[in-house]
């Protein structure tokens, strides 16, 4: 990064951290997300000051129990120190792109907090309440909230970020696999800064880095490590099947790989289907391509996760063209009707922020079902042909119902820092989540 992106060593990071609560196992063991363990423990909290990095918000932020105070908190902290970020993060694009809807919903709030130089009544966590009041100081700053005001007052958002943190050169979050789908709604706040996915990682170990940090999300490919843990490879065609290891893969191939660790996991199957882009040195590298697996299925049609991307980014262009913009989305396959058929969800939001309600154009919808069809494989549209499975369709929900998603998920012991939206949600309550929340349903009858 240092390499990379020029300055950004000298200023501070505002980086959405965040912990998950800590659950047992009916046997007692403790079980968190490793990135909350990290954040808790005394080798983070004692960092020396010549740290890597310096961060904008206190210790207590990252851990506080509330998310929506704990974003908030964020960029209170940040705001206050609006001329010092360099570099604005969180562990997946999807962090970031909640913490911007606090900021929608919030910036009069903390505007006010600025203004007067005391934190809401609001803010009930007390590390939170302690450690920001120090950041504060109780010092009224009139001028800074007037500034911060002036931009958050405008029609449009568009590149708000850069408004707010004129000083930040890149933006840090996982932006590959199922994070993609909010590289545009990034674009769209952040003015085109370079989006940075440092990391290719889970829960089972790192697999590599992107030692080219300032390429496009598109253009990603992670060279793996082979020092973190053993990897094998499936190929996905060709040669029989047979396993291969790291060094014996060939350019242009696609493989699902294995994991054994250096904590006990024995050839873990992760689901991640990879392909082999080069090499640096003489480590392999990877671009991430889908999950394995089927994610529609109503009849004989077998659509994958990289179909429906597919899908969904030339519908996605339709939509460009009126004055909304997709924010969310997810799927799933209907068989409650005769013949089944697709459903997909869509969270969207107009162009002009002063915009709240939203009008809803049939023709430009029904032009995305239409394209998100057509955009499918040849088994589908037989399918579709021969009435063994239903027109797909669009079903638009209320803003914040992916936010109520999300809740529900953490709700049940989810890391916040590890959530994604699922490509195809498959929970029952998930499901209620979002069909009480439909504002509008859109569907080609033909």
């Amino acid at each position: 990064m240092f390499r990379h992106v020029k300055g950004v060593e000298k200023g501070k990071g505002m980086i959405f951290f965040l912990t998950c609560l800590e659950f047992k196992t009916p046997g007692g063991l403790p079980i968190e997300a490793a990135s909350s363990k990290f954040l808790k423990s005394d080798y983070f909290k004692n960092r020396p000051k010549n740290w890597y990095y310096s961060y904008t918000s206190p210790n207590e932020v990252m851990s506080g129990s509330d998310i929506k105070q704990n974003l908030y908190c964020h960029l209170l902290c940040g705001l206050v120190q609006r001329d010092e970020v360099v570099r604005i993060g969180s562990t997946f694009a999807s962090g970031l792109v909640r913490a911007i809807k606090v900021l929608e919903d919030s910036w009069k709030d903390l505007c006010s907090d600025i203004r007067s130089g005391h934190l809401s009544e609001c803010i009930t966590d007390s590390g939170c309440r302690n450690s920001v009041s120090i950041v504060l100081g109780g010092q009224p700053r009139p001028e800074l909230s007037d500034e911060i005001q002036k931009f958050c007052c405008q029609k449009s958002w568009k590149g708000i970020i850069t408004m707010l943190w004129p000083q930040t050169k890149c933006i840090e979050a996982i932006v590959t696999g199922s994070m993609a789908k909010y590289v545009p709604t990034l674009n769209y706040y952040c003015n085109d800064l370079p989006l940075i996915s440092t990391t290719y990682a889970s829960s089972e170990t790192i697999f590599g880095v992107n030692v080219n940090p300032l390429c496009k999300p598109e253009d990603v490919s992670y060279t793996f490590m082979p020092n973190l843990s053993y990897f094998e490879f499936i190929p996905m065609e060709g040669e029989n099947g047979d396993i291969v290891d790291l060094t014996d893969v060939k350019l242009g191939c696609s493989y699902e790989f294995l994991v054994t660790n250096l904590w006990g996991l024995y050839r873990m199957k992760i689901g991640d289907v990879v392909q082999v882009t080069g090499f640096h040195n003489k480590a392999p590298q990877f671009r991430f391509l889908r999950k394995e697996g089927v994610v529609l299925n109503i009849h004989t049609d077998r659509t994958n996760e990289e179909d429906l991307y597919k899908a969904l980014n030339r519908a996605k262009l339709v939509l460009d063209a009126s004055d909304l913009r997709l924010i969310d989305f997810t799927c799933y396959a209907d068989i409650s009707t005769s013949p089944g058929h697709y459903v997909i969800y869509w969270e969207v939001k107009a162009k002009n922020h002063d915009i709240k309600d939203l009008e809803f154009d049939e023709q430009t919808f029904l032009e995305c079902c239409l394209v998100m069809e057509d955009s499918l494989d040849d088994e589908y549209k037989e399918c579709r042909l021969y009435r063994s499975v239903g027109p797909l369709e669009i079903r638009v929900v209320n803003d914040g119902s992916f936010d109520s998603l999300m809740d529900l998920y953490i709700s049940k012991g989810g890391a916040v820092t590890q959530y994604k939206t699922p490509t195809c949600i498959t929970s029952e309550k998930g499901l209620q989540v979002l069909e009480k929340n439909v504002v509008a349903r859109f569907s080609n009858t033909h």
